[in-house]
């Protein structure tokens, strides 16, 4: 069964009857991250199709608002026009999943989902500055507001942003933004060993030149030699100035080649949404986030078991993983990895059987499990929205 509200008021009235009649609500936006996190079997679908549009726009203010179901790709052409962006890069899920629906602005906060250039302005939760939901109990629910402010007590506005709809139903999200570049390039090294090719990136990453993406492809992913690959962004004069520098500033790692506009835009496009790794659909792909220095051993330690290909974003900080999708997916090799590098581990994609059974977020400890349960009892007590989808039985 598919319920469509329409309004806020109908959403209240569905998730109260499922509570009621003990049914349980599977919440789906564009259908674009549907292989997403846990397998969680329901009775019925809760879509925010029909709850789109805009409902604020002050370009002055750099904020918006609007109604979950509202495409993303409506959001990004109406920011355009006034030289705006969501400055976090949100990551569209259909090139790894081979989804065709359309993303939408409530699935970027449910995920709090965010590309490379969070090194330097942030995830979608921290722009994220208010949010509008209904909870499990068919209670309609504002927080935050449409300006930054501090708050004081629980901040539902952050703990709803990546909780994947277990807490609430989001039908509006309001965002901060920020301009859009002017221009783009960036600075490509080739041939640097993983260990190298992080250095590299550390070292950008710690230059007064706002590096905004820092990204390395090892041989064998992407086009050629191993690449490692560094973004700067705005003014096309600062722009070139910084590109520059920072060569100068690099030179012990090699000689960089420059790459333009519409090639650095592309190039970071593909590793925003995991381009390299998505073929062939058969393998199952990890998100894997550590210190940056400590990224090359985690890697050493997860080949000696599997086979495995890789490249690193956020300067090393967030790995992306290619394994066979066979067994648990390689799941006890990378989970020992992680524990001694004191990382984290998601599992991206993976057959429904493996999701139904890996542990597909890093598993939380005694009290964080009980301080999670406890935060879902209080919003969902009678477990009807998005039940196991992050943590089985929560």
């Amino acid at each position: 069964m598919l319920f469509s509200p329409a309004s806020e008021g109908e959403c209240a009235e569905i998730i109260e009857d499922c509570r009621r009649t003990g049914q349980t609500l599977d919440i789906q936006g564009g259908n674009t991250r549907a292989g997403l996190g846990r397998t969680a079997p329901a009775d019925a679908i809760l879509s925010t199709q029909n709850l789109t549009g805009v409902t604020l726009y002050e370009p002055a203010e750099m904020v918006f608002s609007a109604r979950a179901g509202t495409p993303l790709r409506d959001i990004e052409a109406m920011l355009a026009e006034k030289n705006q962006i969501l400055p976090f890069e949100p990551m569209d899920f259909r090139t790894l999943f081979g989804a065709a629906g359309e993303p939408t602005i409530g699935g970027v906060a449910a995920t709090n989902s965010s590309g490379p250039r969070r090194i330097m302005s942030g995830a979608a939760r921290d722009h994220l500055i208010g949010l509008r939901l209904v909870n499990g109990r068919g209670e309609i629910v504002k927080s935050g507001g449409r300006v930054m402010k501090n708050v004081t007590g629980l901040d539902l506005v952050k703990l709803n942003c990546g909780a994947f709809g277990t807490l609430g139903f989001l039908t509006e999200v309001t965002f901060k933004l920020l301009p859009a570049p002017r221009d783009s390039g960036a600075l490509v090294f080739e041939g640097l060993d993983d260990a190298s090719a992080i250095a590299c990136l550390c070292a950008a990453m710690g230059s007064p030149f706002e590096v905004s993406g820092a990204a390395h492809l090892p041989l064998g992913v992407g086009e050629g030699r191993a690449q490692t690959v560094l973004r700067i962004e705005h003014f096309p004069a600062s722009v070139n100035y910084r590109l520059d520098r920072l060569a100068h500033a690099l030179a012990s790692y090699g000689k960089p080649a420059h790459m333009d506009h519409a090639a650095t835009t592309k190039l970071f496009a593909d590793i925003r949404d995991c381009a390299p790794l998505a073929e062939p659909r058969e393998r199952a792909i990890w998100k894997l986030s550590v210190a940056p220095t400590k990224g090359p051993e985690v890697i050493r330690t997860i080949a000696k078991s599997t086979e495995a290909s890789w490249f690193y974003d956020w300067s090393g900080g967030l790995i992306w993983l290619a394994v066979p999708a066979q067994g648990d997916c390689s799941a006890s090799g990378v989970r020992a990895a992680i524990a001694a590098s004191g990382g984290h581990a998601t599992l991206m994609r993976a057959p429904d059987a493996a999701r139904a059974e890996i542990p597909v977020f890093q598993p939380l400890s005694a009290p964080l499990m009980k301080l999670t349960a406890g935060i879902k009892s209080s919003f969902d007590p009678d477990g009807v929205l998005n039940v196991g989808r992050m943590y089985a039985g929560i």
